[in-house]
């Protein structure tokens, strides 16, 4: 067999053992019945440290961080580097914002974001327009991982959309199947495959002549280059978008649904807080990742047609030997579908418990809401696909940044709204649809400009807003997602104080001072013993002293 051969082999052999392992995860600790969100969608609510580290390791450092980031800094250098501070910054949030998360939701039983804003400002309609807006929201993240998918089939000369479809298939009957045991169980697998990687990537590094060969490399390239958007330093104006980008992105990953699925599959408050506080070290694999960019370029890389987000995968191609790049294809390939699993799992939940349940079939019983999440979150992936085919930016970190700005409009209402109660139910209807509404208006009038300037695409070209574009002579540009945040705070605080001085009735907070602090053993509404399901790594549980106690 060729080299090429070789690769396709071992990618298909090694892509294929995963999906079968999906497969099998529906039999791992299996509960008495699966037919029910509780154990389908959250997993029982029973992970244990281990199993809970890998499944946020593998929805939230996804094919975004492993071929979305290395391409934009492939065509843009520094400016790429946005992704590890904005990683960075999200340690510490995690730690208050995932604990208080997971408490109130394990008190009442919610399984989504837009169930605990029901219970908290006491309104099924603001409700149903966070479940909407997450969904809609979780469709270009969704992308972001087909498009990584499709890179590597590309690299590997696979031609035509119908591998990508079936591929998305395969993995889509493995969650219909197992559900977040699926993700959960992949995850262990693909952190070993992008352990084996990494170790890989720093002996290459050091075999081809260290950093200062690719730095060197990449500074000869960026001279030449005619954006003057690109650099191995941020360009003249460039701090505000860098910066604003960092704080959205930061901001908006905690509003994505996918993430809230992640942290309530914990079996208690500890496991959260054990796992936040760790997950700086995923920062160091990115930034090291991120830095694959500037290295292809040193090692003179072209993308396969063009497609900036070939680069990863065709730097495999040229410098690894063929069952070494098929193994790094595979793990590349295991951490787009995995996202996008917990992605579809996530949205299917926010729409039978927040849209079917409560406006469709309220009387529906738990192994209905099951069954229409399973066939939902079918439909999220091929949703995803609209995304690919109606939005054309040069760099697919786009449909990520797109998205966060979507997803930050539910701010207010799902973060805040952890800390209080004071906005008024119909205020934080008209922010999020004024946010919206201002977001989509700004990404409306980005243009897509060409290497050397030219605009290409007059509307929807990405999302940082050159502050020309709204008449002002400036060079920078900002987050469009932060402006469109600002004018959804305003618009819930102006309104908050109207509708309370006319005295116009606030929805009632379902929700109790304690419940932001209870623990596995706490009594609630729907509090049951856990079920440890990965006591096979994990080790049966032990009890705790005082475990309802605020940590």
């Amino acid at each position: 067999m060729d080299a090429r051969q070789v690769e396709i082999g071992v990618f298909a052999v090694l892509l294929g053992a995963m999906l079968v392992l999906g497969f099998a995860a529906a039999r791992w600790r299996r509960p008495p019945s699966l037919h029910s969100l509780e154990e389908w969608g959250v997993g029982g609510r029973a992970f244990g440290n281990w199993v809970t580290w890998f499944l946020l390791g593998g929805s939230m450092y996804t094919a975004y961080t492993y071929i979305a980031v290395p391409a934009l800094v492939y065509g843009v250098g520094a400016a790429g580097f946005f992704a590890v501070p904005f990683a960075i910054m999200t340690a510490p949030m995690a730690y208050l914002i995932s604990t208080r998360t997971w408490s109130v939701s394990h008190a009442h039983g919610f399984v989504t974001s837009a169930e605990f804003t029901r219970a908290r400002f006491g309104s099924r309609g603001l409700a149903a327009l966070v479940a909407v807006t997450g969904i809609v929201a979780t469709m270009p993240y969704i992308a972001v991982q087909l498009v990584a998918l499709q890179a590597v089939m590309k690299t590997l000369g696979v031609t035509g959309e119908w591998p990508l479809t079936v591929a998305v298939l395969v993995a889509s009957f493995c969650t219909f199947r197992s559900g977040l045991r699926a993700p959960a169980l992949l995850s262990i697998a693909k952190d070993v495959l992008l352990l084996w990687l990494v170790l890989a990537i720093v002996l290459l590094v050091a075999m081809s002549g260290g950093w200062s060969a690719a730095f060197r490399g990449s500074g000869e390239r960026f001279t030449a280059d005619v954006s003057p958007a690109s650099g191995l330093l941020l360009p003249e104006g460039g701090w505000l978008g860098y910066l604003t980008l960092v704080l959205g992105s930061a901001l908006a990953i905690f509003a994505y649904p996918h993430a809230l699925t992640g942290i309530l599959a914990a079996r208690d408050r500890a496991t959260v807080q054990r796992n936040a506080a760790a997950l700086p070290v995923y920062c160091l694999a990115l930034g090291l990742v991120a830095m694959l960019g500037f290295f292809a370029i040193g090692q003179g890389v072209r993308p396969v047609g063009g497609d900036l987000n070939t680069v990863v995968p065709q730097l495999f191609h040229e410098v690894f030997p063929a069952w070494c790049a098929g193994i790094a294809y595979a793990a590349v390939g295991v951490a787009a579908l995995i996202p996008a699993a917990v992605m579809s799992i996530a949205a299917a939940n926010l729409f039978t418990r927040s849209i079917y349940r409560e406006y469709l079939r309220p009387g529906a019983s738990p192994r209905e809401e099951a069954r229409v999440s399973r066939w939902v979150s079918l439909l999220a992936k091929f949703g995803a696909l609209v995304f690919i085919l109606l939005l054309d930016p040069q760099f697919s970190i786009e449909f990520q940044l797109i998205g966060g700005v979507i997803v930050l409009q539910t701010v207010p209402a799902v973060v805040l709204g952890l800390w209080t109660n004071w906005f008024h139910r119909w205020a934080l209807a008209a922010g999020l649809l004024g946010g919206l509404a201002t977001g989509l208006f700004l990404l409306y009038l980005v243009p897509q400009r060409a290497p050397d300037g030219r605009i290409v695409k007059a509307h929807f070209g990405g999302s940082n807003l050159p502050l020309s574009q709204l008449g002002l002579d400036s060079r920078s540009a900002v987050y469009t997602g932060l402006i469109a945040l600002a004018v959804n705070l305003v618009i819930v605080v102006a309104a908050t104080l109207l509708l309370r001085a006319l005295r116009v009735p606030a929805g009632v907070d379902a929700t109790h001072p304690a419940d932001y602090h209870a623990d596995a053993t706490t009594t609630g509404p729907t509090s049951t013993a856990p079920r440890h399901s990965d006591s096979l790594l994990d080790g049966p549980s032990r009890p705790r002293v005082g475990a309802h106690a605020a940590r």
